[in-house]
């Protein structure tokens, strides 16, 4: 059985929000691990009796400024990190939440150096940038997977 570092054996829930207007998707560069330094979805933890749409709605405000309202989950993702002994670093479930947008230009806040929102042309130059899960979603939100 392998042992864990300094993170709780449990796997912790999380929420990543999909935000999209207008043919483009909200992402951020996160400061923090997981993807630490690269774009991703905006996103954090579910706080203890937090149910998922309030998380996503307070997590999007927290880290972007913007304010959309959750919907439907949109699919759950494993987000699990070993360190070079096997041992467990973290173990994230993350839901990752339809959103609309209701209001608010992208400002970069909490575990965020950077908001924009991004089109698929922007995806498709910015490939080894952007986390792969959050490229997935993109890729997939945008139309992309219709256009092969």
């Amino acid at each position: 059985m392998t042992q864990t570092s300094d993170f709780s054996s449990l796997p912790r829930a999380a929420v990543s929000c999909a935000v999209v207007r207008e043919g483009q998707l909200l992402m951020v560069r996160r400061c923090n691990p997981p993807n630490a330094g690269r774009l991703a979805l905006p996103g954090g933890k579910v706080e203890p009796g937090e149910r998922l749409v309030d998380a996503a709605e307070r997590e999007l405000r927290e880290e972007t400024g913007v304010h959309a309202m959750a919907h439907e989950p949109f699919t759950a993702l494993d987000i699990i990190e070993r360190d070079r002994e096997g041992r467990l670093r973290f173990h994230y479930v993350v839901v990752v939440m339809l959103m609309a947008w209701q209001a608010g230009e992208p400002m970069p806040g909490d575990d965020a150096t950077h908001a924009c929102w991004m089109d698929l042309e922007a995806f498709a130059t910015a490939t080894e940038d952007v986390c792969a899960t959050a490229l997935e979603v993109a890729l997939h939100l945008l139309g992309a997977e219709n256009q092969r």
